[in-house]
């Protein structure tokens, strides 16, 4: 036989041995695509490994049986100047140097992303520190008279489910790029960041509130207060609360700004890959309509939710480092992050003995931001967590069932504009006056 004959034998066999309905790896999905359950396993490489597991459906979580992902072309918007202009000015200067027990301290840090173009040993480190410092507004709020309160809904394996909502007030006070604000807020304090939540509804649970700061100084531990209303005082939380339930959803504190709210000094981070990711980015308000548009017992997204888009992702594991690890929460968290944004839009959730844990998908709606045009972050979002371990999930949403979501920076109501009010301890013994 000839080498030509021989080749095309080879080629008959390896086409015969690929499976009916399964194709070669794909390196991307042409926009007009609908994925399915009949033909997924072509783009299985495009989602999270625990999303994975749910079109596989060997658990209790399964993809619906008429789930369709429509995939359009990708649409990357132009970050803010201002932002930019401060990646330009600082990226290259920003250090992180591990201390004698292992933490990291960052260092000469002011504006825009720490890591412009994260590289070297510390790559995986560097896409962190630019996940907590990444691009977003200076304040975001949601209030009935300023945004709209978000709904928390939780469903347990048997369908029933349970609904709150929750007033909060998010705020950076330094490393701020938008020339709106000063670069370090007056009041500070020492502080970067802080987030506060407050239960609107329902009633026996109403006015329970919940204060996390986080320092400037990133080797520094957060600081956790909650406002317990049937005692009218504020309690200052130890450090382990990082890992308690917040407001009995199935995100801890350290899921709460979509995704990791744990900052580099506490933490390692390793690298795993880079690939694309099936994103929805482009999410309408129709995710605000819970259950009717939740499809199936997964409560997965309806195509009203909007068309899917291929994202270019950094894979990490990020994980706490070995003389902190004792009792958290989490031993490893792969995070899938959006290379233009840092915004995390896929976790993968590993309990301490790395049995996989919760299954988290976050979605993002774009809109008009301030002057600078629209931005994915701008409209608002959705976070999921479905807990694979004992059969529940949490949704937690800023959009509401009329399509209203929060309001952020100049759009923030100036009475919210209160440092001392939302973003000290002093100010949670004002929540019921």
């Amino acid at each position: 036989m000839g080498s030509i004959q021989k080749l095309g034998v080879l080629l008959l066999v390896l086409t015969m041995s690929v499976p009916v309905g399964i194709a070669h790896a794909q390196s991307t999905i042409p926009p007009g695509t609908v994925i399915t359950k009949q033909n997924w396993r072509q783009y299985k490489d495009f989602f999270s490994e625990g999303v994975q597991t749910f079109w596989e459906g060997n658990g209790f979580w399964k993809m619906p049986d008429d789930v369709e992902i429509h995939v359009v072309r990708t649409r990357v918007y132009p970050l803010p100047k201002p932002f930019v202009e401060a990646n330009e000015k600082y990226g290259g200067q920003t250090r992180l140097l591990t201390q004698a027990d292992g933490r990291w301290r960052l260092e000469n840090y002011v504006a825009g992303f720490p890591f412009p173009n994260p590289s070297g040993p510390n790559k995986a480190l560097e896409i962190a520190a630019d996940v907590t410092y990444r691009v977003q507004g200076y304040v975001y709020a949601g209030f009935p008279n300023s945004g709209s309160s978000a709904p928390f809904y939780t469903k347990d394996r048997f369908g029933n489910w349970s609904a709150e909502t929750v007033d909060y007030l998010y705020r950076q006070l330094a490393y701020n790029w938008s020339p709106a604000v000063p670069r370090v807020d007056p009041l500070a304090a020492g502080a970067w960041y802080t987030e506060w939540l407050m239960a609107e509804t329902p009633e026996q649970s109403r006015y329970t509130a919940d204060l996390t700061i986080f320092f400037q100084d990133n080797l520094r531990d957060e600081a956790n207060y909650v406002f317990i209303p049937a005692l009218r005082r504020t309690l200052q939380l130890s450090t382990t609360a990082r890992c308690a339930p917040l407001l009995g959803s199935d995100m801890t504190h350290d899921d709460q700004r979509v995704g990791w709210n744990g900052g580099v000094g506490h933490f390692d981070a390793d690298f795993v890959r880079e690939q694309k990711l099936l994103s929805l980015v482009q999410m309408t308000p129709a995710v605000g309509n819970f259950p009717a548009d939740y499809d199936g017992e997964l409560g997965w997204p309806k195509p009203s939710w909007g068309p899917w888009e291929l994202r270019d992702v950094w894979v990490i594991n990020v994980h706490r480092i070995p003389s902190l690890a004792a009792g958290y929460c989490y031993g490893k968290r792969i995070m899938y992050i959006d290379k233009s944004t840092y915004q995390t839009l896929a976790e993968d959730l590993y309990d301490s003995n790395n049995k996989l844990w919760k299954v988290v998908w976050m979605g993002l709606m774009p809109g008009k931001f301030d002057n600078y045009g629209t931005q994915s972050f701008g409209g608002g979002i959705i976070e999921v967590y479905w807990d694979v371990q004992n059969d529940h999930v949490s949704y937690v949403t800023s959009v509401t069932p009329d399509g209203r979501s929060w309001s952020v920076d100049s759009e923030v109501a100036p009475e919210y504009n209160n440092v001392a009010e939302y973003s000290t301890p002093g100010g949670l013994m004002q929540v019921m006056r």
